[in-house]
């Protein structure tokens, strides 16, 4: 199952995210997620496993053109130049040619180099370096902005997403922009969004695990869900999400969870990543 971008390119709907990981559990996850059959994967340089990913997808069971391999530039390497190196330096640890998706990892607005930024990304674009671009974190005024200084607009954005916090006019204003969604923290980060009752019910009523309830909403609302596990088995279930819905009155019990205040990470107007 893929989403197709805005550039054209397929992009798996949904993957493995790999923060707080190290190389070693990076290598070990991936290298499993891959077996089990998910094709998209998720790290950044500031996770600190680009290593341990790379070497998972160079051991793959399968060629390197199925996988979808996403990192993220840090903070420490915004401005045209710093984010050229920075790129580099990530192939490098990864030890691959290309990358299916670079994203800028948080718009850093006090720094006012995120638009630089951007103009090294379409460079990396135009070299074929980075398949397809996009952002992190970023607000509709951040995005329009990059957009309007380089004509090219993010394929994705990546951000905090969950029923706690559901994001509905950001979401709209992604679709209404053909920006595809894509959900960090899908599962809100913990058992208190998966011990709701409105959840439990679902996840009884369906003979489903909660987390697969709420992946599952994470489909039908069109994001792409990256959960983070290095749990065999877990990682089975959040791969089979495919294969039943919820209905609309169910997808509006999950959506009453939304707590506008419900965020867990950083504001992208005042977030400060190195």
């Amino acid at each position: 199952m893929t989403v197709t971008l805005s550039d054209g390119r397929p992009m798996p709907r949904l993957g493995l995210g790999t923060w707080p990981m190290d190389d070693e559990e990076a290598r070990q996850a991936v290298t499993h997620a891959v077996s089990l059959g998910y094709r998209l994967i998720d790290t950044a340089a500031s996770y600190g496993n680009e290593a341990g990913v790379g070497a998972a997808v160079a051991e793959a069971s399968v060629a390197r053109e199925e996988l979808f391999v996403t990192t993220k530039l840090r903070g420490s390497h915004h401005g045209y130049d710093a984010a050229m190196r920075g790129f580099e330096e990530s192939r490098a640890r990864l030890g691959l040619e290309y990358v299916d998706l670079y994203l800028i990892h948080w718009p850093l607005p006090g720094r006012d180099l995120y638009a630089d930024t951007w103009r090294a990304f379409v460079h990396l674009r135009e070299q074929g370096l980075a398949r397809s671009i996009g952002v992190s974190n970023f607000t509709p005024e951040q995005i329009e902005r990059v957009a309007g200084e380089t004509g090219v607009w993010p394929a994705v954005n990546q951000v905090e997403l969950h029923p706690g916090f559901a994001q509905r006019d950001l979401r709209a204003w992604h679709a209404e922009h053909g920006i595809v969604t894509e959900s960090w923290s899908p599962l809100g980060r913990g058992r208190k969004l998966l011990g709701e009752p409105v959840v439990a019910d679902l996840a009884a009523a369906h003979g489903r695990t909660p987390a697969q309830i709420v992946l599952r909403w994470h489909l039908q609302l069109g994001a792409v869900p990256i959960p983070k596990s290095a749990d065999p088995e877990r990682m089975r279930q959040n791969l089979e999400v495919f294969d039943f819905g919820l209905a609309e009155e169910e997808m509006a019990q999950l959506g009453d969870l939304d707590d506008p205040g419900g965020r867990m990470g950083g504001d992208p107007d005042t977030h400060v990543e190195l």
